[in-house]
């Protein structure tokens, strides 16, 4: 039978997946912490300076809670990081010393993550919907077209209307045009032109969006009752 051999990091970062837990110190004089380890590696490729990597004789440090400690030595810091389970960051870099601040640096960045996450999950993306025309299309059909299109933009699309020819109706390509201003118009209601009609080889394009809400309008007053100064005099009514 086949023996596997596992690097005692990669043996650490199984048994801390599995969350098993292990002590600090390892038979052997070795001191490794498979926990630190595993955060350590999960922030390896950030750009911010942590722990180790500042390299600076002395920082102004910010505690956990948001109190300033003032400034201490690099050593200091980090000995207080390590005592509180916590990661010496590096926020401001270019101040005269930088400032470093004590975070669980793992947990803000899984944070970062998820509300990036859900800032991605709560985004409207914007389509391009295509709606095919040919100049044959007789004004019933340009209607119900006309109708889908209004359903796209209501949903927040963009829509490209193309229009392709045939043979011979490449010489009447003004007649398209003048078809697709003609929906363009009819749309102005509930769409705004974007490209306006374009020639691409056999096709010519035409792309509109939905009209923007006006959200500075001013909404209508409603309808006060009038005061006494205002209402009608007997004499006033007769």
């Amino acid at each position: 039978m086949r023996k596997i051999w596992l690097t005692q990091p990669a043996f650490h970062a199984i048994l801390c997946f599995l969350n098993v837990p292990l002590p600090c110190g390892l038979a052997g004089g070795i001191s490794f912490c498979p926990h630190v380890w595993f955060r350590r590696t999960a922030i390896r490729n950030q750009k911010a300076r942590i722990n180790r990597r500042i390299r600076v004789p002395q920082v102004r440090l910010i505690d956990e809670q948001g109190e300033q400690v003032g400034v201490v030595s690099t050593h200091e810091a980090l000995m207080m990081a390590e005592e509180r389970g916590l990661d010496l960051v590096e926020v401001a870099p270019n101040s005269d010393p930088p400032v470093c601040r004590l975070m669980d640096y793992g947990k803000f960045l899984y944070e970062q993550n998820k509300k990036a996450r859900e800032a991605r999950k709560n985004q409207k993306i914007v389509e391009v919907k295509e709606v095919q025309i040919r100049p044959s299309t007789d004004n019933h059909d340009i209607e119900v077209k006309s109708n889908r299109a209004r359903e796209f933009l209501a949903e927040g699309h963009k829509v490209k209307f193309n229009m392709r020819f045939r043979g011979r109706q490449l010489a009447h390509q003004d007649i398209g045009v003048k078809m697709l201003e003609d929906i363009a118009e009819k749309m102005r209601d509930v769409a705004v032109v974007e490209v306006r009609p374009t020639s691409e080889g056999r096709t010519i394009t035409m792309v509109v969006a939905p009209q923007p809400t006006k959200s500075g309008a001013a909404k209508p007053r409603a309808e006060r009752p009038a005061s006494p100064a205002e209402q009608p005099s007997e004499s006033t009514q007769a």
